[in-house]
């Protein structure tokens, strides 16, 4: 848990002050919309909030906080009612060659291209080509799994590994530079060189639990391969892409055949550039989309429509929702699935080296968004949502928390500054005046706001933290996610 919460830190923020200077977080959209829509963006790019809300905070508008969050570009889409309402780019989709982000701008979708993926997948098994509870290696003909004594005797099956619960390694790939020397999918799965990640096999039993796995993912790009005779990105084009009208978008990799001016540069957290402006990713299935917020808002408007048995473009009524069933937990095929009594939401993550992304709609309402970002720091994508969900008056979706933040005094603050360590995370806490801040990896700190002497949260990571003092008054450490983080130095 621990380490997850650092990865979390790392992924989510940089307080790095080397902000780019984005011209008046301009838009960048060619479309005009009419009033009651053009005012409905600009609420949503003055509405934008986190998690928690305190005494001292004011709502914030888009502009602060791509410069806030060193953000090079934003790409937003909105779906309400079954339709498209809006798309607009912010920002640079290249900064250097002073490219602006427009609706048009594709961006790496990372591991969002796991539910396209799904739906590909559900189109053999729909056309009676596959199965999805029958052994993988009965579909695998250029490469079989290695069954080991982790798996318990259990096969692995084309649903588990849609749906995250086959038990197998590997969670995200790195990708490649431009120019590197690509692995074949089967040097991939068996971690042979020039492969950069280790072989996917099992780590526990199959249909036990929830294991992200794009390692997974990735078997199933090679079952789509093995079965249909075609390379992956081909039979994606012809099967999912074009019938959805996302015509534009590729899993194509590297992006031959794209004009390239429709793509978007990767940033780090600290805004410079991936070296080669983006990762190759042979991975297709599991990172690989090119794609943007208005394509993918049509996957999003016709999944809604076909669960609700009014289009079945690509799968049937039958499909869409067996792919929206659950699996264990919130997993379903290729979506996460979440919701209450008035709205049934699926949704995907993803990140890539240099873009991170998010989708969610609701199959009960129609509504939906895309938002996608050419930055490593996904921040900024939990605070678009939460205004896109209150303008559009989505129910129970955004509930900040409150609280009230105290002061602390500087003899106090000093005493929490030094190292902290569990495991294998380290963070360091040091004091800037009246403030305490914390750094869970070098260079980046994040800002320590006291609702006590001792409790404190940080925005980056939500939930409530403590100091532990002991009974002669030391500061022995701090409690995370129920874990204690000791105070080593």
């Amino acid at each position: 848990m621990l380490s997850a919460m650092k990865q979390l830190l790392i992924y989510l923020y940089s307080t790095l002050l080397t902000a780019l200077i984005i011209t008046g977080c301009q838009s960048s959209s060619q479309t005009g919309y009419a009033p009651a829509t053009e005012e409905r963006i600009k609420q949503v790019e003055n509405s934008l909030g986190d998690w928690v809300r305190t005494q001292y905070d004011t709502i914030w508008n888009l502009e602060e906080r791509m410069k806030h969050h060193n953000i090079t570009g934003v790409s937003i889409a909105v779906v309400h009612d079954f339709k498209l309402d809006w798309a607009k780019g912010y920002g640079w989709a290249d900064l250097s060659e002073q490219r602006p982000v427009t609706e048009k701008t594709l961006f790496q979708a990372a591991s969002i291209s796991k539910s396209l993926n799904s739906v590909g997948v559900l189109k053999l098994v729909q056309d009676g080509k596959l199965d999805l509870h029958t052994d993988i290696n009965q579909y695998l003909t250029s490469w079989k799994f290695p069954y080991d004594s982790v798996a318990g005797g259990k096969t692995i099956t084309v649903a588990a590994l849609l749906s995250h619960t086959a038990g197998l390694t590997i969670h995200g790939f790195p990708g490649y530079a431009r120019g590197d020397t690509l692995p074949s999918v089967q040097q991939i799965l068996d971690g042979e060189k020039p492969t950069n990640t280790k072989a996917v096999r099992s780590f526990i039993e199959p249909d036990s639990a929830v294991v992200y796995s794009g390692g997974g993912t990735t078997i199933t790009q090679l079952i789509v391969t093995d079965v249909t005779g075609l390379p992956y990105d081909e039979f994606m084009q012809k099967n999912v892409l074009d019938p959805l009208g996302m015509k534009t978008s590729s899993y194509r990799q590297p992006p031959a055949g794209i004009d390239s001016s429709l793509l978007a540069t990767g940033y780090r957290a600290d805004g410079t550039p991936v070296e080669g402006k983006y990762h190759i990713y042979p991975e297709q299935a599991a990172a690989g989309l090119w794609t943007n917020p208005t394509e993918l808002s049509r996957y999003i408007i016709e999944t809604a429509l076909s669960w609700n048995g009014k289009s079945k473009k690509v799968l049937s009524p039958e499909y869409t929702r067996l792919r929206l069933d659950t699996i264990i937990g919130d997993a379903g095929l290729g979506v996460f699935i979440s919701g209450n009594d008035t709205s049934l939401y699926f949704s995907h993550s993803g990140g890539n080296e240099g873009f991170t992304c998010y989708y969610i709609g609701d199959i009960l309402t129609g509504n939906g968004m895309v938002i996608m970002t050419n930055s490593d720091n996904g921040s900024l994508l939990s605070e678009v949502a939460n205004s896109v969900a209150t303008v559009y008056g989505w129910k129970d979706y955004y509930k900040p928390v409150l609280k009230t933040v105290v002061d602390v005094d500087e003899a106090t603050l000093e005493r929490y500054t030094g190292t902290y360590a569990a495991d294998e995370s380290t963070f360091t806490v040091k004091r800037e005046g009246n403030k305490l801040l914390i750094s869970p990896y070098p260079g980046f700190w994040v800002n320590v706001y006291f609702t006590s002497d001792t409790d404190f949260f940080v925005r980056e990571s939500q939930g409530d933290m403590k100091f532990m003092i002991d009974d002669k008054g030391m500061v022995t450490g701090f409690i995370a996610e129920g874990t204690l983080i000791r105070k080593i130095d």
